[in-house]
C-alpha cells in the first residue's frame, strides 16, 4: 500500500505503522509551542562555548547567533512546510526527491544522528539534575530515558502539553535566569572557541538543520503548510537565539571564574530551581528524538508499530547515555551539518521547482540517482571549507580533509562559513540538474 492511499479510523494520536494515514489536528499555536518547547533545550547553552568569539565584543558573538539562527531557522521551516502539504514523515517526504530505495540513504544517517541527540539530551539531563542535587548521574539517565521512551508512546498529546504548559514554565525559568545574569557585569569572554563570525554561526546553523529530517514527522499533523512554516522557523529560531544568548551571556558573566555553562547557571541566585524546571522541559527533545527515530525505521519496514521500535531505541539511547563522552559534541555537530544542510538545499530547489501534486511518495516513487551529485557535492565542499575535527581513532579524518585542504590551496583558518558555502554548491548543481526539465513542463503547459 502506498502512504498516498492510506486509510485509518482516527486515534487522536500519530499513527502507530506508515500504511495509516495521519490525523490533521495540530494548528499554529501547537506548532509554535512544539517548536518553541524544542528550541528550549539546555544544549544550546552549553554549545555557546562553541560560539564565542574570544576577545571581541560581545555583539559580534551574538550577531553571530542571530545570523545562524534565521539561516538555520528558515531551511528548517522549508521542510516543516512540505511536511505539512504531503502530509508524510520526514523521510518519506525524501522519497520525491530520491526514489523510495535511494531514501534509505538518509534515512540511515537520520537513525545514527537521532540516536546520537537523543543520547546527548538524556547526558544533558542527567549532568544537570546531578550537579544541582549533588547525586550520582546514573539514575538520573535511567529516569530521563524512561521517560523519555514512556512520552514517545503518545507524541500527539505530549505535543499538546507541551505547546499549552511547558513553554510557559520555561518561558518563566529562562526570564528569571536573564534577568540575574544582565545584573552582572558582562566583559569580553577569553575563553571561546570559534575562530570567525562564520564558523561561530555555523554552530548555531547545525542545531536548527540537525531538526529538518525530523520535521515533517510532527508537521504532517499541522492543518497548513503555511502554519507549519510559521511555527517551525518563527518558533525554533527565536528559542535558538534566546537559548544561545543566554549560554554566552552566562559565560561572560561567570566564565572568569573558570566555570562551564551548567555550573554559571547554577551560579545565579536560585539558579539551581531555574535548571530543574529547563532539565525537565529537556525530556521533550529527548522524546522527540525517539519518536522520530522509530517513523524513520518504518520507511524502510513501513508496517513496523512505531511504539515497538520507541522502546527499543529508548533503550539504546539510555545505555549510551550511561558511557557517553560529551566531548564528542561539537565534531557531532559540525557533522551533521556537513550531511544535512547540502541535503536541505537540494531538497529546497527540487521541491520548489517541482509541480504542486506531483512530489511522488509512494512505494513506487521512481530512484533519481542523479540528485545524489549534489548533496555529495555539497558535502565535500563543507569539508574543504572547514574538515570536521575529531581527535583520537578519527583523527585521520581530519587529516586527510586537511591534505585536501593543501592541495587545493585552500587556508584552514580561512574563516568561511562550511554551511553556506555547501549549501551553495548543492543549490546550484541542484537547479542545473532540475531546471531543464521544470521548463520542458512549463512550456508544454502553454
Amino acid at each position: 500500500m502506498s502512504t498516498s492511499d492510506a486509510v485509518r479510523a482516527s486515534t487522536g494520536d500519530a499513527p502507530l505503522t506508515l500504511t495509516e494515514a495521519p490525523d490533521r489536528t495540530l494548528g499554529l499555536r501547537d506548532s509554535l509551542g512544539l517548536w518553541g518547547n524544542l528550541g528550549v533545550s539546555l544544549l544550546l547553552p552549553v554549545a555557546a562555548v562553541f560560539v564565542v568569539l574570544p576577545g571581541r565584543p560581545l555583539a559580534e558573538t551574538l550577531g553571530a547567533v542571530v545570523v545562524g539562527a534565521v539561516i538555520g531557522a528558515l531551511l528548517l521551516g522549508v521542510g516543516a512546510a512540505a511536511g505539512a502539504r504531503e502530509g508524510v514523515p520526514a523521510m518519506v517526504l525524501l522519497r520525491g526527491l530520491l526514489g523510495r530505495r535511494t531514501s534509505w540513504l538518509p534515512t540511515a544517517f537520520n537513525l545514527v544522528q537521532c540516536v546520537g541527540w537523543a543520547t546527548f539530551e538524556i547526558v544533558i539531563i542527567a549532568e544537570a539534575a546531578s550537579r544541582v542535587l549533588d547525586a550520582p548521574r546514573w539514575p538520573f539517565v535511567l529516569g530521563a530515558g524512561v521517560l523519555a521512551t514512556l512520552m514517545a508512546l503518545r507524541p500527539l498529546g505530549v505535543v499538546r502539553l507541551l505547546a499549552r504548559y511547558a513553554i510557559w514554565a520555561a518561558l518563566a525559568a529562562i526570564a528569571y535566569l536573564y534577568v540575574e545574569i544582565l545584573l552582572e557585569p558582562l566583559p569580553e569572554v577569553a575563553g571561546g572557541a570559534a575562530g570567525s563570525f562564520w564558523t561561530a554561526a555555523d554552530v548555531v546553523i547545525a542545531l536548527p538543520i540537525s531538526w529538518f529530517p525530523l520535521a515533517a514527522d510532527y508537521t504532517r499533523h499541522v492543518r497548513s503548510g503555511r502554519a507549519a512554516f510559521a511555527g517551525a522557523s518563527i518558533g525554533y529560531g527565536l528559542a535558538t537565539v534566546v537559548m544561545f544568548t543566554l549560554g554566552v551571556l552566562a559565560l561572560a558573566a561567570y566564565g572568569s571564574s573558570g566555570l562551564d555553562v551548567v555550573d554559571a547557571l547554577l551560579a545565579v541566585p536560585l539558579g539551581a530551581l531555574a535548571v530543574l524546571v529547563l532539565v525537565a522541559v529537556e525530556l521533550d527533545e529527548a522524546f522527540a528524538n525517539l519518536y522520530s527515530t522509530a517513523v524513520s525505521a518504518q520507511n524502510v519496514a513501513p508496517r513496523a508499530d512505531r511504539r515497538v521500535l520507541a522502546v527499543v531505541v529508548g533503550a539504546v539511547a539510555t545505555t549510551l547515555a550511561l558511557t557517553f563522552d560529551i566531548a564528542a559534541y561539537e565534531p557531532f555537530l559540525f557533522l551533521i551539518g556537513a550531511v544535512f544542510v547540502p541535503l536541505v538545499g537540494v531538497f529546497a530547489v527540487a521541491y520548489a521547482l517541482t509541480p504542486r501534486g506531483a512530489w511522488d511518495t509512494s512505494d513506487t516513487a521512481p530512484t533519481r540517482p542523479a540528485l545524489l551529485l549534489p548533496w555529495g557535492a555539497g558535502f565535500v565542499a563543507y569539508q574543504l571549507t572547514l574538515p570536521t575535527f575529531f581527535g583520537g581513532p578519527g583523527s585521520g579524518w581530519t587529516a586527510w580533509w586537511t591534505a585536501r585542504q593543501a592541495d587545493l590551496g585552500i587556508d584552514p583558518a580561512n574563516g568561511w562559513s562550511a554551511s553556506l558555502v555547501s549549501l551553495a554548491v548543492a543549490t546550484v548543481l541542484t537547479a542545473l540538474l532540475c531546471l531543464p526539465a521544470a521548463l520542458r513542463r512549463r512550456r508544454s503547459a502553454r
